[in-house]
């Protein structure tokens, strides 16, 4: 299975956002992104090695961990031994879900650096408490807006 230049490129793109984001390995973020790319059907186990151009093992080893993480899915065909991979049916919900997450570690930081300025510096506190308190807003609105993104995705689900 060859891929276009284009492809090639957006793979990669697509791949390094998701190593920073997902906190993934090369490898796992650029099948992530090959299978994100790729038809509904999916691809077999032998297109992705072709694809990644990486050993059996590797590219076995990073489907296991984005099976365990249910950004992927498998199936197979009747009569048929392979193995078909594709992004599980929401994958954007897990991708939200996982930035909430990560706002709301980052959130508890933001409170916890304001809460000790106020108490034992507060006179930084004093000068500083509008942007502290500023960005702690800001993480808020993140998530809530994230949040009613997910529940829209939620009733979407119900109707599928």
């Amino acid at each position: 299975m060859e891929l276009s230049h284009h492809k090639k490129q957006l793979i990669e793109d697509v791949g390094v956002l998701l190593e920073e984001r997902a906190n993934l390995s090369p490898l796992a973020s650029r099948i992530y992104a090959l299978l994100i790319l790729s038809c509904y059907e999916g691809m077999s186990f032998e297109d992705v090695v072709t694809s990644m151009q990486a050993s059996k093992s590797s590219v076995s080893s990073n489907l296991n961990v984005l099976l365990q993480l249910h950004y992927v899915d498998y199936y197979t065909k009747p009569g048929d031994r392979k193995r078909y991979f594709r992004t599980s049916q929401f994958y954007i919900k897990n991708t939200m879900e996982q930035q909430v997450h990560l706002i709301d570690k980052e959130l508890k930081i933001v409170q916890k650096v304001n809460q000790f300025n106020k108490e034992h510096n507060p006179e930084k506190f004093k000068n500083e408490k509008s942007l502290g308190l500023l960005f702690q807003e800001h993480l808020e609105d993140q998530r809530t807006k994230i949040n009613q993104k997910i529940e829209e995705i939620n009733q979407f689900e119900k109707q599928a």
